[in-house]
C-alpha cells in the first residue's frame, strides 16, 4: 500500500510540476520574444515528455538503467497503442487533410536506428551524442517547415488557448521554481517506489519500467490526445504521439546515455521481445499517420486490446526474465 502511494505521489508531482514548468517557460519565452514555433517545438514538447525524462535520467543515475530503457521503450509502446487507441473508444477521429509524412518517416527511421544501436553495443556517451544530434536536426527541420508554412500566428493562438500562462513576473518565477523543484522530487519518488514494487512483486526493474512507470509517464500524452480527439483534431492527436515517440528515443535516451557514467546495457529480453513490439506498434502508428490519422472505434479497440495483450505477456514472462537477468549478472 505504501509503495503504491509513493508511486502515485511521485506521479502527481511529475504531472503538476511539468504543467507548471511548461506554463512558466512559455510565458518567459513570450517576454523574451522567442517565436511561437520555437516554443511549441521545444518547450511544450519537452513539457509533455518531462516526466519520462526526469524518471529515466533519475533511474539511470541511481543505478537502475534497466528501468530507464524500459520507460522509453514502454512509453513508445503505450503511446502508439494505448494513447492513440483509448480516446478513439470515446470519440473516433476523422482523417486530416495533411498526413504527417515527414514526421512519420522520421519516427520509423529513428525507431529502427535505435533498435540497431541496442543490438550492436551498450548505449554509451557516443551513442547518446548521436541521438541528441539527430534531435537537433529534427527540431531544426520542423522549425523551418513551420516557418515556411506561415503557421506562426496560428500557433500563437493555439498556445494561448491551450495554456493558462501567467503574465506577472512573480507568477512566472513561481511557476518555474515549483516546476524545477517538483520534477526531480516526483522522479525520485516514482523511481524509489518502482524499485520497491519490483522487489515486492519479484520481477525485474525492466518489467516495472515497461509497464507501471511507462504508463504513468505517458499520462500527459494521453490527456493531450484525448483533448485533441474531443475537438476532432486528428492532426494534433497523431502529431502528439509521433513527436513524443521521437523525443523519447532521441532526447531522453540520448540524455541518459550521455549522463550515466557507465554504458547502458540493454537486457536480453528487450532485444528478443520488447524492442520488436515497439517497432511493430510504430509501424501500426505509421500506417495510421500516412492514411490521415483516422482512428475509428474498432481500430481504437484493437489498439487497446493489443496493449493489454502486451502487458499480460510481459508479466507472464516476468519469472523467465528474472532468471535470465540473474544468469547474465553472474556471467
Amino acid at each position: 500500500m505504501l509503495i503504491a502511494l509513493e508511486i502515485i505521489g511521485g506521479l502527481i508531482y511529475l504531472l503538476l510540476a511539468g504543467d507548471l514548468l511548461v506554463r512558466g517557460s512559455v510565458s518567459l519565452a513570450r517576454r523574451t520574444q522567442i517565436p511561437p514555433a520555437v516554443v511549441g517545438l521545444t518547450i511544450v514538447a519537452f513539457g509533455t515528455s518531462a516526466p519520462e525524462l526526469f524518471v529515466s535520467v533519475g533511474a539511470a543515475l541511481q543505478g537502475h538503467a534497466q528501468m530507464s530503457v524500459g520507460n522509453v521503450v514502454g512509453s513508445n509502446i503505450a503511446n502508439s497503442l494505448l494513447v492513440l487507441g483509448l480516446p478513439a473508444l470515446f470519440v473516433p477521429t476523422g482523417a486530416t487533410s495533411s498526413p504527417l509524412r515527414e514526421d512519420t518517416i522520421w519516427m520509423l527511421l529513428v525507431s529502427g536506428f535505435f533498435a540497431g544501436l541496442c543490438f550492436l553495443a551498450p548505449l554509451g556517451a557516443l551513442q547518446g551524442m548521436v541521438l541528441l544530434s539527430l534531435l537537433v536536426v529534427m527540431l531544426y527541420r520542423s522549425l523551418r517547415r513551420e516557418q515556411a508554412a506561415g503557421e506562426e500566428a496560428i500557433r500563437e493562438v493555439e498556445l494561448d488557448r491551450a495554456l493558462g500562462i501567467p503574465r506577472r513576473r512573480r507568477m512566472i518565477g513561481l511557476f518555474l521554481l515549483l516546476g524545477a523543484i517538483g520534477l526531480p522530487l516526483g522522479a525520485y519518488l516514482m523511481v524509489d517506489g518502482a524499485v520497491q514494487a519490483a522487489e515486492a512483486l519479484g520481477v525485474t526493474e525492466g518489467v516495472i519500467g515497461l509497464s507501471v512507470v511507462a504508463f504513468g509517464t505517458s499520462l500527459p500524452e494521453l490527456a493531450t490526445t484525448m483533448a485533441a480527439a474531443l475537438r476532432r483534431h486528428a492532426d494534433v492527436a497523431i502529431g502528439n504521439v509521433l513527436g513524443s515517440n521521437l523525443f523519447n528515443i532521441l532526447g531522453i535516451m540520448g540524455t541518459v546515455a550521455v549522463m550515466t557514467p557507465d554504458p547502458v546495457v540493454v537486457p536480453p529480453a528487450f532485444l528478443h521481445f520488447d524492442l520488436w513490439v515497439m517497432l511493430g506498434s510504430g509501424v501500426l502508428l505509421a500506417v495510421l499517420a500516412l492514411r490521415g490519422g483516422a482512428v475509428s472505434r474498432p481500430v481504437g479497440g484493437f489498439f487497446v486490446m493489443a496493449y493489454a495483450v502486451y502487458l499480460i505477456t510481459l508479466f507472464a514472462s516476468a519469472p523467465h526474465r528474472a532468471t535470465v537477468a540473474w544468469v547474465t549478472a553472474l556471467s
